[in-house]
């Protein structure tokens, strides 16, 4: 199972901490195409504004490969003031 984390936005708009996705291997933008197939309000959230994605607490571009037992955490773009 790959567990996905959501953080800021994305979570209160998904009103969700964290999912499991089982069986699965192939990118992160897959996996991210398979969340937003969950409602329309995931594909809503997940469609509307840019993710960023770390996979096992390293940040990697959408096209990094996802396997079995890793960790995927999903936030917007930060921006500091």
């Amino acid at each position: 199972m790959i567990k996905v984390k959501f953080f800021a936005a994305l979570r209160e708009r998904l009103d969700c901490n964290e999912t499991g996705v089982e069986n699965f291997q192939g990118t992160a933008h897959e996996l991210l195409d398979i969340l937003k197939s969950r409602s329309t309000q995931w594909r809503a959230t997940l469609e509307a504004q840019q993710v960023l994605c770390a996979v096992n607490q390293q940040l990697v571009p959408l096209s990094a490969e996802v396997n079995e037992g890793d960790e995927v955490a999903l936030f917007p773009p930060v921006t500091g003031g």
